[in-house]
This record gives structure tokens, C-alpha cells and sequence, in this order.
């Protein structure tokens, strides 16, 4: 690894960038990712570009050769857990962020514990039950909290077609909310990505606009 940058310096750096006022936002900002695939762990690249100062990764899966198409990791990370690879990755970035990692899978019964701390809560799993089990307790459990959701991505479609809407109160859903995955639409890394950077552009906005 290459000799590590003083922290005064990134962090002048990113005040230049975004401006002193925003960027100490983003360093207070707290963010629970969970699940770290196509749209995880993009997200929680850009959000560590950005400077956001605690990252909760979340997940409990190993990088498979399968994941190369789409999601943030490379060879020498396969069959490491995700969010070892990526919390490697991310320290790379910024090795000042704060950045804690659960090995494990979510359930309704590890929800509250999980993501007790966070102001902003990233849904970014791939089975569609699993999106609505973490979202409908997020709304039972949290409803002060913001939840932010990715539904339909795959496939080549029209890029125009990836929208962020507001549901209800703090619930917002990122994708075309229309194209599942199957044989025909795949999943791929292109439109993956623009839904991946539409919820953390969102994620983004929410920090600089409501002080979290």
C-alpha cells in the first residue's frame, strides 16, 4: 500500500471540494449499508469518496467469481467476506473514516440492533423478500430514520428510466421499480451503478439538507 496521506491533508482537500460547511455534515453523517453487492458496495464507495464519516457494512456472503460483472471487488478478493474486501477497499479511499463491518445475515430479529445507530439506512439487497422484510420493519421500528431502497436495475434498458421517488415520509425507492432480474435482463455493471449513484446521490442530499 502506498505511504498513508496525512489526515489533515484529505480532509483540507475535500473542504476545497465541497466546501467547509458541507463536508463537516458528511463527516458527522452516519450510513448503515446492508447488503453489499452491485448497488452495496458502489454505494458505499462513492459515499467514502465523498468523505461520509461512519460507514455500518452489512452482510454476511463471500465474493463469488459471479460478483465480477458488477460489484466493487476485484480477483484477489474472492472468497474473502464482503465486508472484510470492501472495508479494505474503502480504507484505501480514506483510512480516517470510521467503518464498522457485522459479518452476518439480516433477520427480523437482529433489525433493532443492527441499525440502532444510524440515521440513514441503505436497503441494497438482491431477493426481493428480503427488501421488503428490512424495509416494512425499518418503517415499524425506525420511523424517525430515513430508509432508502433499490428496486429494478437490471438488465440494458434506458438509463433514463432509473428515478429516485419519495413513497411516504422517510421512504424513498431508487430504480425503475419495474425490471426483475431474469434470464433475459441480467443483472449488469452500467445500469447497476446508475441505480447504485441515484441512492447515494440521495443519501448525499438528505445529509446536506436535514444537518444528520
Amino acid at each position: 500500500m502506498a505511504d498513508i496521506l496525512a489526515k489533515e491533508l484529505i480532509y483540507q482537500t475535500l473542504n476545497d471540494r465541497h466546501g467547509i460547511v458541507n463536508q463537516e455534515k458528511l463527516n458527522n453523517a452516519k450510513v448503515a449499508i446492508a447488503g453489499l453487492g452491485g448497488l452495496g458496495s458502489n454505494i458505499a464507495v462513492a459515499l467514502a469518496r465523498i468523505g461520509v464519516g461512519h460507514l455500518h457494512l452489512i452482510d454476511f456472503d463471500k465474493v463469488d467469481i459471479s460478483n465480477l460483472n458488477r460489484q466493487h471487488y476485484f480477483i484477489s478478493h474472492l472468497n474473502e467476506y464482503k465486508t472484510q474486501a470492501l472495508a479494505e477497499q474503502l480504507q484505501m479511499i480514506n483510512p480516517y473514516l470510521n467503518i464498522v463491518t457485522d459479518c452476518i445475515k439480516v433477520t427480523e430479529d437482529n433489525i433493532f440492533s443492527l441499525f440502532k445507530d444510524e440515521d440513514i439506512i441503505c436497503e441494497a439487497f438482491d431477493v426481493p423478500e428480503n427488501k421488503a422484510m428490512l424495509v416494512n420493519k425499518v418503517l415499524e421500528l425506525f420511523p424517525e430514520k430515513y430508509i432508502i431502497s433499490g428496486s429494478g436495475m437490471a438488465g440494458f434498458g434506458h438509463s433514463n428510466e432509473i428515478h429516485t421517488r419519495k413513497v411516504m415520509g422517510k421512504f424513498y425507492i431508487c430504480g425503475d421499480e419495474k425490471t426483475a432480474l431474469s434470464n433475459e435482463n441480467s443483472l449488469m455493471a452500467p445500469r447497476v451503478a446508475i441505480c447504485a449513484g441515484h441512492q447515494a446521490n440521495l443519501i448525499t442530499q438528505l445529509i446536506l439538507e436535514n444537518n444528520l
